[in-house]
């Protein structure tokens, strides 16, 4: 595990982004130089390796979100995106490529949702992802100082959920979904 100046200095990471149920969405500036780190056992720490001995890495980003835990009066709102698996490795490599840029740049606006579940290969599903992102000119020139999302309503209860993919959602990935999934999807992103 790499542990930086200032993490030492001011005592460690930050909380993990939450990605619990379908819909769940996470949005912000990133405000370090996203890092490659060995991924680890989750609970023991112990750092994990392909069957050649090689490492598993991921990328972590960190954003400064909205959020914020009522119990803890020291959350800042910055959440680390820890970036592995083939969904969303490639939902985010899919949105920095979108966007014209080489990678994710300190001051870029990153948005991360959880918009289904994939079959399952071994054991539980895979949580599918969607991605967008914007660098930092982008930001600097829209002048605001957050992007807007375009509102999205759901369908009524009964009426069809239309088959075109709503801004920042695959269209790949939309066209897996039920029609369910995309109501749920839809609701969770006009919030």
């Amino acid at each position: 595990m790499t542990i930086t100046a200032q993490d030492f200095l001011m005592g460690g990471g930050s909380k993990s982004a939450k990605f619990n149920t379908i819909g769940a969405s996470v949005s912000g500036y990133i405000v370090r130089e996203p890092e490659v780190k060995q991924q680890t056992e989750f609970g023991t720490g112990r750092p994990l390796t392909w069957d050649d001995g090689k490492p598993r890495l991921q990328l972590v980003v960190q954003i400064q979100t909205d959020e914020r835990d009522p119990q803890d009066p020291e959350d800042d709102g910055i959440r680390s995106i820890y970036v592995k698996g083939k969904s969303l490795t490639n939902a985010v490599r899919e949105a920095v490529r979108k966007a014209g840029a080489q990678g994710l740049e300190v001051g870029g606006w990153l948005t991360v949702t959880y918009v289904a579940d994939g079959k399952a290969d071994r054991g539980m599903p895979p949580k599918l992802y969607t991605a967008s992102y914007r660098r930092p000119a982008d930001e600097f020139f829209a002048g605001q100082d957050a992007p807007a999302a375009a509102p999205v309503s759901p369908a009524p209860t009964g009426q069809p959920v239309a088959n075109v993919a709503p801004a920042g959602v695959d269209q790949a990935i939309w066209d897996q979904m039920s029609p369910e999934q995309r109501t749920k999807l839809l609701a969770a992103m006009n919030r």
